[in-house]
């Protein structure tokens, strides 16, 4: 049952004015909730709420996003104006009559190649900057103070177009691909996942664009797909709430374009998350979801499904439900045939499928007392047969082998899989690579007399610090 929405006060200051009047505007649109409204306009869902409650002020560019979607006539801009816009010159005003002063300032550097400093105020505490003043100057140096953050930030949202073209949908394809890349790569963390939320907050709006018939389906799928991708990242990154709206978003998508595959691809990451945060029962119920009229989907994706299910089962330390479920999901993917499958699934090749199935009997060797020597050998394969372009799964799947050898096996062998995990992991902005770390860290404690295990916890905290 969701939380009362906290009571606010518009009367104790201009932050908590303007947020009484978002609310206002926002319980107009029937069954909006904060968390909805966010992509909409393009932030993080929990800002919204940190808005309303007055604990974040509102940015002028934001407000008229706000303006936009709501379909308040201007009131919110204006609002802004009321609450700060003279507050903002009164104190760029005073600011200029402390030219002099010295206390708190930062060095900023002209560069390499030319001589001498000045000084601003530290970031984050001065007034916006003019645009077209700071480009006619030569130099950084030449304004003082100066906000960098507000000056490259975007003055307006991307253009949302008048008709859906096929530009439109190859566009949606190809920051989905680079997603995707950049997520297996380095993580879905700082800029990949705030990227991604901006992506699919201007894809989402393209659903009310006008858009010819024919290009309808291929529209809902592109974003669907779009969808998936920025929710992994989320996932990633323990963005959890966001993930659930991404993957939402997906699975309308799917649904309304009929497109099977995408729809199971949707389900698949929704038991993953689910089993991930300890759930495994619910991980199940979405897997079985999406294995719905599994005559329609590819061998490939049937092994995805039933890799899920495993999974969600090993969570719950069911024997015979994982053995069975890894079993299907081997029986499927001996009949893969890459040919046959949409080009979004060739991530779901021979080491990834290794892995995912290893983490599920992981689970059975961990606490059921089944032979750790299955999913250690699955493991194995999928860090020797993953490339560069998925240094996260070789890591987090060596991590795991790290993690079952150290307790199961020769420690002194963990410890050297664990090191060589850590070169991968060290790169990443994952954390369920970091949680998986600490996993790690726990079990090198039961082999504290070993200097090796004392040299690889102090190695993995430096990583998590970093």
């Amino acid at each position: 049952m969701p939380q009362p929405e906290k009571e606010l006060n518009p009367d104790a200051s201009p932050q908590e004015w303007f947020g009484a009047e978002l609310r206002y505007w926002r319980k107009r649109q029937p069954g909006l909730a904060a968390a909805q409204l966010g992509p909409m306009v393009q932030v993080s869902p929990d800002m919204i709420s940190k808005i309303e409650k007055g604990i974040y002020r509102c940015q002028r560019d934001l407000a008229e996003r706000l303006d936009d979607v709501l379909e308040t006539g201007g009131v919110l801009t204006r609002a802004w104006g009321m609450a700060w816009g003279d507050a903002d010159k009164k104190r760029g005003d005073a600011d200029g009559d402390r030219k002099r002063s010295t206390e708190g300032t930062i060095q900023v550097h002209r560069g390499r190649m030319l001589v001498g400093e000045t000084s601003a105020p530290l970031l984050g505490s001065v007034p916006p900057v003019d645009r077209r003043a700071f480009l006619a100057y030569t130099s950084l140096a030449a304004i003082a103070p100066i906000d960098l953050a507000g000056l490259v930030a975007p003055t307006a949202p991307p253009e949302i177009p008048k008709r859906i073209r096929p530009r439109e949908l190859d566009h949606l394809r190809l920051v989905a691909d680079g997603i995707h890349r950049w997520d297996n790569t380095q993580g879905g963390g700082g800029l990949v996942g705030d990227f991604a939320s901006r992506s699919l907050a201007w894809a989402v709006r393209l659903l009310s664009v006008d858009c010819p018939q024919q290009l309808r389906p291929d529209l809902l799928s592109s974003i669907a797909r779009l969808g998936i991708v920025v929710g992994a990242t989320h996932f990633d990154a323990y963005a959890h709430d966001d993930a659930r709206i991404a993957f939402k978003v997906a699975s309308e998508c799917a649904e309304e374009a009929g497109d099977w595959w995408l729809r199971a691809k949707t389900f698949s990451f929704l038991s993953r998350q689910a089993t991930w945060l300890g759930d495994p029962d619910e991980g199940l119920t979405y897997a079985e979801k999406g294995l719905v009229r599994s005559d329609r989907l590819t061998p490939t994706i049937r092994a995805m499904m039933h890799s899920a299910r495993a999974r969600a089962f090993g969570k719950m330390h069911d024997v015979q439900g994982t053995m069975a479920a890894v079993g299907e999901a081997d029986d499927a993917f001996a009949h893969s045939n890459p040919a046959e499958d949409p080009t979004w699934m060739r991530y779901y090749d021979a080491p990834q499928h290794h892995g995912d199935t290893a983490h599920a009997l992981w689970d059975l060797a961990i606490h059921a007392e089944q032979d750790p020597g299955r999913a250690a050998d699955r493991f194995a394969k999928a860090v020797a047969g993953h490339s560069d372009d998925y240094a996260r799964s070789r890591g987090i799947s060596g991590t795991k082998l790290a993690s079952l050898v150290m307790v199961k096996g020769d420690p002194m062998q963990a410890i050297a899989l664990g090191h060589r995990a850590l070169t991968d992991v060290g790169r990443l902005t994952s954390q369920r690579a970091a949680e998986d770390l600490k996993e790690l860290r726990r079990f090198t404690g039961q082999h504290r007399t070993l200097e090796e295990a004392a040299h690889l916890r102090q190695r993995i905290t430096a990583t998590l610090k970093a």
